[in-house]
């Protein structure tokens, strides 16, 4: 229970200023934290945390504070920090651009999960039993109503590369890896950092790499850096 209300509110999920690992086990320790959904109920129990050791006007007032400024975080880093098994910050963001609510989330099986680039078999039924736990849907259901942000803007996707994934390996000479990426991606495409039966290209630059050899052995379409700037050059 500590461990899962510490990863929500971590810096690389919520990042709640102020609920550390001994804050945390003194408000589970007085009864006023049995889930990470709780945290959102803590300025209802102000005077009881003020009786605690250590917390003072100034000290509460700064962490109910930065509580209630988490409830804008990014849909993304909410999902990262549900805790979900398996979902990482990358997988989480993936997942919200794909899906774009915790409510489309929920619903989808395991089919229309392993259907998005870079989510696998485990990955899928990880979610998928997530969702089917009763407590984990309850505390969902309380961030909602806590205001803790559960969706997203999605963007539409345009260009002559919507639809379609991307492996980056190796050295490129003309382009860092991140600009690489970036015109990728303003062309509609992805870019995924593993080679599946998914991938619609490797794009190998020098050195390439053990993801040339997994290419290749799925006949996945490897191309250099002449054929990757031919496909930037297809009309938007």
């Amino acid at each position: 229970m500590r461990g899962r209300i510490g990863h929500f509110a971590s810096r690389g999920g919520m990042d709640i200023e102020g609920l550390g690992e001994a804050a945390i086990d003194q408000f589970v320790s007085a009864g006023l934290l049995s889930s990470y959904a709780d945290i959102y109920r803590l300025h209802t129990h102000r005077k009881e945390i003020l009786k605690l050791e250590r917390w003072g006007e100034k000290s509460v007032d700064n962490l109910l504070t930065a509580i209630s400024e988490s409830t804008k975080r990014q849909f993304h880093r909410v999902l990262y920090a549900l805790g979900i098994r398996h979902v990482g910050a990358g997988v989480a963001r993936v997942l919200a651009d794909h899906f774009g609510s915790i409510e489309a989330l929920r619903r989808a099986d395991e089919a229309a999960l392993t259907a998005v680039y870079e989510i696998g078999e485990k990955i899928a039924a990880s979610i998928v039993r997530f969702f089917t736990d009763p407590r984990n849907r309850d505390a969902v259901e309380n961030l909602k109503r806590a205001g803790v942000t559960m969706s997203t803007e999605q963007k539409e996707r345009r260009g002559p590369l919507v639809g379609k994934a991307y492996v980056l390996t190796g050295a490129l000479s003309r382009y860092a890896r991140e600009e690489a990426k970036r015109l990728i991606e303003e062309r509609g495409g992805t870019v995924v950092s593993s080679v599946s039966s998914k991938t619609a290209a490797l794009i190998a630059g020098e050195d390439p790499g053990s993801k040339l050899q997994k290419a290749q052995a799925l006949g996945i379409p490897v191309i250099d850096e002449n054929a990757f700037e031919a496909l930037l050059a297809e009309k938007m």
